[in-house]
């Protein structure tokens, strides 16, 4: 009549850092804006690891997950992201690793030749990660 779970392990929370939203692009640069999105676009992204330490792994992951909200924008019509912030949280559960990524921006489509994309903001705080 009743069905039992198997007590699982949770999740436990290594280290979280972020990042507030920061304009990626200034008025001093030439770039001519048609439409500017009316809200914020936000992706959560989640990522299994043999380790949660390595500050290559971490920094691979946001790249990656800005990456795949810059595809998620060009689907509806944006170019570029005009501010930009990112959440980065390390799980652990026995010997397992997980990193959950929530990037966000606010999407816009910008006229003629884009600039250089710039890496994600303040990734420096990556490399203090325990």
């Amino acid at each position: 009549m009743f069905n039992f779970r198997r007590r699982e392990i949770p999740w436990e929370v290594v280290d979280n850092k972020s990042v507030n939203a920061i304009p990626m692009y200034y008025e001093d640069e030439d770039l001519d804006i048609a439409v500017v999105g009316e809200a914020d676009t936000r992706g959560t992204y989640v990522f299994q690891v043999t380790s949660g330490k390595e500050a290559p792994s971490l920094r691979n992951a946001v790249e990656f997950a800005r990456q795949q909200l810059l595809q998620e924008i060009i689907k509806k019509g944006y170019n570029i992201l005009l501010l930009e912030s990112w959440q980065l949280t390390v799980f652990r559960r026995g010997k397992e690793h997980r990193i959950e990524v929530q990037y966000c921006g606010r999407p816009a489509r910008a006229l003629g030749k884009l600039p250089a994309r710039r890496p994600p903001p303040f990734m420096a705080v990556l490399e203090n990660c325990h």
